[in-house]
């Protein structure tokens, strides 16, 4: 199992000053918000992946992936009735896609809850079949380039579409590409009404990345979740990839954030 943390922790850190302290601080790998590195994504390109890539390296880190992909432009949607605008949003997944292959990612976390939320008087089932076939067309070009799409279960008060692993499985089983897997999140998986570990379990077959957090919106360890037995259960099912620490409350500080949300996740296993 390894470790990592998520860039935007580092606020208005640039990236060779944020790899430097997540090494220093015993992290395996960064895993990275498109906005923060330009305004418009889209405006992204392989040679920024190239150089970014080399200072990670530089710093002994390895690129894990992308994470909150849809952030800007923000008016693209996976499960929207105009297929234009679904059309862009394809189109926008696969520039991602190839631009974590230029970073040396192989992980995009497809969470985005407002992107792909269903307004009032969609079908379900329908606004399913369009996720499905639009994933199905951004993994052939992920895969492609080697990256795995990692559909991410969200809580009710985030988004109305895919709020359990159980219904996210439901719509990957339907993408059927081996580079669409899934997500699991702690505070996400906090809101199901069933417990971690058991979801972890459930859920092996098809996990391929991992955000520890709390549901206080802290780094694990902040809160009142116990990784113990989350622990447990991802080594009892031969997890062996990432572990990234994701939070969405940055106080007190990003140093604070990482040395303690490691040093407390190590901590537990060592236990």
């Amino acid at each position: 199992m390894k470790f990592a943390i998520c860039n935007e922790t580092y606020q208005d850190w640039d990236f060779e000053r944020a790899c430097a302290h997540i090494a220093k601080t015993g992290y395996d790998g960064v895993e990275i918000a498109p906005f923060t590195l330009k305004d418009d994504p889209r405006d992204l390109t392989e040679a920024d992946g190239i150089r970014l890539a080399k200072i990670a390296t530089s710093a002994g880190l390895e690129i894990v992936g992308l994470h909150w992909l849809m952030v800007k432009p923000s008016w693209l949607h996976l499960t929207t009735p105009d297929n234009l605008l679904r059309k862009d949003t394809v189109r926008f997944a696969c520039h991602l896609a190839r631009f974590c292959a230029a970073l040396g990612g192989e992980i995009l976390v497809w969470g985005s809850p407002k992107q792909r939320n269903l307004e009032e008087g969609w079908d379900y089932k329908e606004a399913q079949k369009r996720a499905a076939d639009a994933l199905h067309m951004i993994s052939d070009a992920a895969g492609a380039a080697g990256v795995t799409i990692a559909v991410e279960p969200l809580g009710r008060k985030e988004t109305n579409f895919l709020n359990t692993a159980a219904e996210t499985i439901e719509l990957i089983e339907m993408v059927d590409s081996p580079a669409c897997r899934l997500h699991l999140d702690v505070k996400a998986m906090s809101d199901e009404g069933k417990e971690i570990p058991d979801i972890i379990r459930d859920s092996a077959a098809h996990t391929v990345h991992f955000h520890a957090n709390d549901p206080n919106l802290r780094g694990p360890g902040f809160g009142e979740v116990r990784f113990e037995p989350i622990m447990a259960a991802l080594a009892e099912t031969g997890y062996d990839r990432y572990v990234s620490v994701e939070v969405f409350d940055y106080s007190p500080d990003p140093e604070t954030i990482a040395i303690k949300s490691l040093e407390y996740l190590k901590s537990v296993i060592g236990a």
